[in-house]
């Protein structure tokens, strides 16, 4: 497997093409390298200056990773319901980011006090599971919802349920992400 930043341009740049494809503007070049072959679960994210312009994503693998990449790229830029199409005039700007995701792992509690403090800020995705409702954040998102009471409410609201919900059926996994942007390695 080639060193991180080398993975990171990789990775980025599938997504690039994936997008200027889904534009009309290039064609994706294929890649046959061993390790891009390997089933993988990744999240692009896309942001014209700091703004959200898209975020789409696998939470378990089950494809290959390059297609995985360059399938979750064209949702972010095309089909995010929070967003319309993205043009030819934004994807000259909109930075690319594109996160890796470790398998999950059960986060067993006993109740949302031992959630809250089991939590890891900085350093955990979570995924939020009750009956037919689930949502994600990535590690990311601690960055602008630093306190764990603030981001599991957030969660539940992302996932349809009260902010202040609990109940003993909700289902907490966690993974951590590498995380690659356009022109640098980020962890």
């Amino acid at each position: 497997m080639p060193e991180h930043a080398d993975r990171g341009a990789v990775l980025v740049a599938i997504a690039r093409e994936a997008i200027g494809e889904g534009l009309g503007l290039a064609t994706a070049r294929g890649r046959d390298e061993p390790w891009l072959a390997q089933p993988a679960a990744t999240f692009v994210t896309l942001r014209l200056e700091e703004d959200l312009r898209g975020c789409i994503g696998s939470i378990d693998a089950r494809r290959a990773l390059r297609d995985d990449v360059a399938s979750n790229a064209r949702a972010a830029a095309f089909s995010d319901p929070r967003f319309t199409p993205l043009s030819v005039v934004e994807f000259k700007s909109v930075r690319v980011e594109v996160s890796v995701l470790s398998p999950r792992t059960p986060l067993v509690v006993a109740n949302e006090a031992d959630a809250l403090a089991r939590l890891r800020p900085g350093i955990d995705g979570i995924y939020l599971e009750y009956r037919d409702q689930a949502a994600t954040f990535l590690p990311q998102v601690w960055e602008s919802l630093p306190d764990p009471v603030e981001f599991l409410s957030a969660l539940r609201h992302k996932a349809r349920l009260p902010a202040r919900f609990w109940d003993p059926a909700i289902r907490l996994t966690r993974y951590t992400v590498e995380k690659y942007g356009d022109g640098y390695p980020a962890h």
